[in-house]
């Protein structure tokens, strides 16, 4: 698509940005905390890119599209509408879309990092199970990595290639995260995102999840997975130095740092992610972002005993001292 030129016409104003920030207030409290860091333009697109992000999910995540799922894809369909008239250049009535417009083209962001967004929030209406982490992963890439995809086209990276892939493996590692820590809240919504076989592998039946039973066979299963989800941890740190060294490097270590502190949560609360949510109090938060600050390295948990290691075998190729593939 040939590049629109913003003009007067269609530029948003300082109060559409201030409605994408107080809606991102109200609806991220842990992004709106790490987003202080940044400079103010680069903090407002976020908040801007930000709101169409959370009306994609809001039109699947909410009890009438699991009634009515039919009525929510063409709700997506117009919202599809909206994007397409945004990146053509249209002139826009809403604010906040009107603000997403300027700031698309003010970073270039690709308008395909939206084409999957949108991808993947309709797999929640057409998908309640997922059977491998293949489709888990094509999954995690199209609600979470895009994000880091367009955040990353706003921060600026010196190697912008590497920076992108490395982006691209901290939005998985943050939505595993968020599985992790709602199976059960999932569940009853009708979704089970842990895949399929390997809840097989380890033993762990639909009926022990209706029943919230953290079996032992589930304890397992959790730190397999949290270990999954700690080696993308792992592996995106390395992209972060690449960033713009304005605030968006330390904007990234923070929410890195304080999604990932979600898993020793979990283990905290013996696994269990049937019944209990696990959560970052805002005061670990604070310790996070000056640890963060004075340069202190990150809490990754231990990497995997031989031990350990060998009690958990390869799971279609996976091991937990590896990360999968960038999509």
């Amino acid at each position: 698509m040939t590049p629109v030129m913003i003009t007067s016409a269609i530029k948003a104003t300082p109060e559409d940005f201030v409605r994408c920030r107080d809606y991102t207030r109200h609806h991220a409290k842990t992004f709106y905390f790490a987003s202080h860091v940044l400079p103010r333009a680069k903090r407002r697109a976020a908040y801007a890119l930000y709101s169409f992000c959370r009306q994609a999910d809001d039109l699947v995540d909410n009890p009438e599209a699991v009634a009515d799922p039919a009525a929510a894809s063409r709700q997506l369909l117009l919202l599809r509408g909206q994007l397409d008239r945004v990146y053509s250049g249209e002139a826009i009535g809403d604010p906040k879309l009107r603000a997403f417009q300027t700031t698309v083209f003010t970073y270039d962001i690709p308008q395909e990092y939206f084409r999957d967004l949108l991808r993947g929030v309709e797999m929640d209406l057409m998908k309640t199970t997922y059977q491998n982490y293949a489709e888990l992963e094509e999954y995690c890439y199209c609600v979470a990595s895009t994000v880091g995809l367009m955040m990353t086209k706003i921060f600026g990276a010196t190697n912008e290639q590497s920076a992108l892939a490395h982006a691209a493996e901290l939005g998985k590692a943050m939505q595993l995260t968020n599985i992790l820590r709602d199976v059960g809240e999932d569940h009853r919504r009708g979704r089970t995102y842990l895949p399929a076989d390997e809840m097989e592998h380890f033993g762990v039946t639909h009926g022990d999840i209706i029943r919230g039973a953290v079996t032992p066979q589930f304890v397992e299963l959790m730190k397999f997975q949290i270990e999954r989800a700690t080696a993308l941890y792992r592996n995106a740190d390395a992209g972060i130095p690449q960033l713009t060294d304005d605030g968006s490097r330390f904007c990234v270590v923070l929410m890195s740092r304080t999604y990932a502190e979600i898993l020793p949560a979990i283990a905290a609360n013996g696994y269990d992610t049937l019944s209990t949510r696990a959560y970052v109090p805002l005061s670990r938060k604070f310790r996070i972002a000056v640890g963060a600050y004075l340069g202190k390295p990150p809490r990754r948990g231990r990497r995997p005993t031989a031990s350990r290691q060998a009690a958990i075998p390869m799971v279609h190729g996976f091991h937990p001292q590896e990360s999968s593939h960038v999509l």
